[in-house]
């Protein structure tokens, strides 16, 4: 794995947020819309944390995964990338890549535990045939960094490394993943972002800090409010909706 965030596939791969939020034609021409997208990948992004809540993976696994399937919605369709076989796939791939390895078919057991639907109770064989599908699709570019890994030092630093702001910030940077912000700014932007939040929410001032920070602070506050934004419509994402967009996905054009 490269060290060198900047050096990095990564970096490379960023992408500006309106290259992100499109539709593919395909999934266009049955209906799916730029909400039914999002909904979607935040709903296989909860069930890859459910998954391997399971298995007993840890949450950077579990963050990698969640990217790697982001990561293949910017290049490939829903319709042709099957997201309920895409997202195991993708966490299958993550445990290899961050080697905390998994068998296929502990994978597919909980799968089949999960889903009552015959259709998505996939097996080995499909796992591993999805895996070099989405390997294509990721231009075998596996490396990620996360937001966690800055997290500890910039807190320690901040002066905001007692047990309930670690709390707070962890969990901001979990749900981070939510959303597709690993996509489209460096990670450690990210953390800084959700120290931003948490130290607001705490009524913390530790703004002397962000001054002595060389981060663009116009770019921290532009991902706390799509952070925000994320929590303030979170309430809108219900399963009905949810459902209803995999509906479209079922349907022919």
């Amino acid at each position: 794995m490269a060290s060198n965030f900047w050096t990095s596939t990564h970096y490379k791969e960023l992408k500006d947020p309106e290259e992100i939020n499109v539709v593919h034609p395909l999934d266009a021409q049955r209906g799916i819309s730029l909400e039914d997208f999002r909904l979607i990948k935040l709903h296989m992004s909860n069930y890859i944390s459910k998954l391997a809540q399971h298995i007993k993976i840890r949450q950077r696994v579990v963050a990698t995964a969640v990217t790697y399937m982001r990561r293949v919605y910017t290049r490939k369709s829903l319709t042709e990338y099957e997201p309920r076989l895409v997202a195991p796939t993708c966490l299958y791939l993550a445990c290899k890549a961050e080697e905390s390895v998994v068998h296929a078919k502990i994978l597919v057991f909980y799968i089949k535990k999960l889903y009552a639907d015959e259709k998505f109770r996939y097996e080995i064989k499909d796992i591993l045939e999805m895996e070099m599908k989405v390997l294509e699709a990721l231009n075998f570019y596996l490396v990620v960094f996360h937001p966690y890994r800055s997290l500890p030092e910039y807190l320690q630093d901040s002066g905001l490394n007692d047990t309930s702001m670690t709390h707070l910030t962890w969990g901001l940077v979990n749900d981070t993943y939510k959303m597709d912000l690993i996509l489209t700014h460096p990670p450690h932007l990210i953390t800084i972002a959700c120290i931003y939040v948490a130290s607001v929410y705490k009524e913390r001032d530790i703004k002397t800090w962000f001054e002595e920070l060389s981060a663009d602070m116009n770019i921290v506050k532009n991902i706390a409010m799509e952070i925000l934004d994320f929590y303030e419509n979170h309430r809108m994402f219900t399963e009905e909706r949810v459902h209803a967009a995999f509906n479209k996905l079922a349907t022919s054009p």
